[in-house]
């Protein structure tokens, strides 16, 4: 017997064990099944293939309770906190009153004249932008709280009876938390393009309302004010200076001319030299005239001793001793003081008067700059423009009922989504 002989044997006898092992087995099944009626056979064959018995899908009871927590998840993270923000909303919410009002910075600037002396307009032409930045720090700043503290007793307004629990004003608290609260009832906005400044105050009572808003527009309109009359002033101030300081340059310049001319004793240098010089031309040509004359009778054989020679030798002999104290009275000490020679007074002279020349002209700005400052300063340059002006309020426009049960309602599902999102992620991931 070869080997493959061998292996066949053993298969076969494996086969015979293992069919002697299920046979009582399958005895047993077929002894247990029932038979099936020819009415009954094709509901039979369906039932194994219907979808809800497929393992690893929910069966209906299954999903009913996922249906039961989702319902149950949505009435407690959604529904109750939006019921309980509508309880808030339409019994508890006290009705508050917005009054609103408009205005803007506004700014008139006159030209001061195209002079050297100082630029006054520069005090007065303030940035419109800047003005009304300086309003709203203002109506949000302590200051302002504390006037109408002072004026209206604004504690008592924020802590009325017909204020909720949720809004009022806690009472007897620091003047920083009164800041706090201001902040969120009286609101600033500025458009940038415009420059139009929006003030919005909201009270618990039309009055109170109005009567907030109405001293917010006057404390700001003063405050305005203040700037712009600080302004002119300074403009009036710097140009008082200016004048002051212009006239005491002209006074000591006519002082210096008049000590020199009670040092020198003339009252014109230059043009004292002028008509020296004016003088010594003519006694040159004098000279001329004569020493010609002199020639002409010398060479026409005259003796020296004759009465016309010796006339025009004396008036040579005056004519040049008058061109002599005249150079001598330019150029020598004829003229001078305490060593210091004519050349040097008229050095001194023309500074003198250029120093006068000067001294005129700054004051004469300074006085046109001083009479336009003078007018300017009774003029408003700048100025609060109320538009808008605050008015009583008849309805109650705060708080949005509707608006704001609906945003509860969707920031609760919008959060209670993302939970749930973020959970079933965090479960998925520890599978």
């Amino acid at each position: 017997m070869d080997a493959d002989e061998v292996k066949r044997r053993d298969r076969l006898g494996s086969m015979i064990a293992f069919a002697r092992r299920t046979v009582p087995d399958l005895r047993r099944n077929a002894e247990t099944v029932e038979p099936v009626s020819p009415g009954s056979r094709l509901p039979a064959l369906l039932n194994p293939l219907r979808w809800t018995r497929v393992p690893l899908l929910p069966h209906e009871g299954m999903q009913n309770r996922v249906m039961h927590r989702l319902l149950r998840n949505i009435s407690l993270f959604v529904l109750l906190p939006t019921a309980a923000v509508g309880i808030y909303l339409f019994v508890f919410a006290a009705d508050q009153y917005v009054v609103e009002a408009r205005f803007a910075v506004r700014g008139e600037v006159e030209p001061m004249g195209n002079v050297q002396l100082g630029e006054f307009s520069s005090l007065i032409q303030k940035n419109n932008s800047q003005d009304s930045y300086i309003v709203q720090e203002y109506i949000q700043s302590q200051a302002m709280v504390e006037s109408a503290q002072k004026e209206l007793d604004i504690v008592r307004m924020f802590t009325r009876d017909e204020a909720d629990f949720w809004t009022r004003y806690p009472g007897d608290k620091p003047i920083e938390q009164l800041l706090k609260y201001w902040r969120k009832r009286v609101q600033v906005h500025i458009d940038l393009v415009s420059g139009v400044i929006t003030l919005t105050v909201q009270a618990f009572t039309p009055d109170d309302a109005l009567a907030i808003s109405r001293h917010v527009v006057a404390r700001a309109e003063a405050l305005i004010n203040a700037i712009s009359s600080r302004a002119q002033q300074d403009m009036l101030k710097h140009s008082q200076d200016d004048l002051a300081a212009s006239e005491e340059r002209m006074r000591k310049a006519h002082l210096a001319l008049r000590q020199f001319r009670n040092r020198w004793g003339i009252i014109d240098p230059a043009k004292s030299a002028e008509a020296t010089m004016t003088s010594l031309v003519s006694l040159r040509k004098d000279k001329i005239k004569a020493e010609n004359d002199l020639q002409v009778l010398r060479g026409s054989g005259l003796d020296e001793k004759s009465r016309s020679i010796q006339t025009i030798l004396a008036s040579l002999n005056a004519t040049n001793q008058q061109i002599k104290q005249l150079e001598e009275s330019l150029t020598s000490d004829g003229m001078a003081v305490g060593g210091r020679h004519v050349s040097d007074a008229i050095l001194e002279y023309e500074g003198l008067m250029v120093e006068r020349t000067i001294a005129e002209r700054l004051n004469e700005s300074a006085t046109t700059m001083f009479d336009r400052a003078r007018v300017a300063a009774n003029r408003q340059h700048v100025y609060l423009a109320v538009f808008v002006p605050p008015t009583r309020p008849e309805l109650s426009t705060v708080p949005m009922r509707g608006q704001a049960l609906f945003v509860a309602f969707f920031a609760f599902l919008v959060i209670w989504g993302c939970s749930s999102l973020l959970i079933a992620g965090v479960k998925d991931h520890n599978m």
